[in-house]
């Protein structure tokens, strides 16, 4: 059966927050909410205005050279290139630029770098753009493969995080638990409560969206 969303009440220039209440899981925990991105990922309009909140952050005291998207978010990083660039931030950076790619996950959950793409990695500043992190396992493999390709992390943001920080990063977020939904519960399948209840799960979660029971 459908997931039935909700709009939480946004208090950012009209980008609507869209959660369904429930049991869910992915493959590394169970949570209580679902978070839907889909509209803010792929509607330019959102994207934008995600972007322009984002890249607030990172105006004047952060190089970047490059903006890896995870969670299909390469239309908002490319939003945030722009307004970036708009901003003179681009003057920051050696090569005038920005880049805005994505990894590549093998069938071990390891993300790699293309030789076409690592050059793009290889010596440069590179933020992390996440549509969502909740337990930040995805964020820190996508640390770690920068890391491992030579690249500098400079940064970590996301849509939404229910994590201040990742591996020593701040992590900026447009919506978070701490400010927006405080109740939301993130647990690993052992310690789910939903589970130890005998609540069965409403539907499974990736990165592509969802799949209702």
């Amino acid at each position: 059966m459908a997931i039935q969303l909700m709009h939480f009440p946004n208090r950012h220039g009209g980008l609507p927050l869209r959660i369904a209440r429930g049991h869910f899981a992915t493959s590394h925990s169970h949570f209580n909410y679902y978070v839907d991105l889909t509209m803010t990922k792929h509607r330019l309009s959102e994207a934008e205005t995600a972007a322009a909140e984002l890249s607030d952050k990172f105006y004047t005291s952060t190089v970047i050279d490059t903006i890896l998207c995870l969670d299909g978010t390469e239309v908002i990083g490319a939003c945030m290139a722009a307004e970036l660039t708009r901003a003179g931030h681009v003057n920051m950076n050696a090569h005038q630029t920005i880049y805005v790619t994505k990894p590549e996950r093998t069938s071990g959950s390891q993300f790699i770098f293309r030789e076409n793409i690592a050059p793009m990695i290889v010596g440069k500043h590179v933020i992390v753009l996440a549509a969502s992190i909740t337990t930040g396992y995805t964020a820190r493999a996508a640390l770690e493969a920068i890391r491992y390709y030579c690249g500098i992390p400079v940064g970590v943001c996301a849509i939404f995080s229910c994590v201040e920080e990742c591996e020593g990063f701040p992590v900026f977020s447009i919506y978070n638990t701490k400010n927006d939904l405080q109740d939301y519960v993130s647990t690993s399948s052992h310690d789910c409560p939903l589970c130890k209840a005998g609540v069965k799960l409403d539907a499974l979660v990736n990165s592509h969206g969802i799949t209702s029971f």
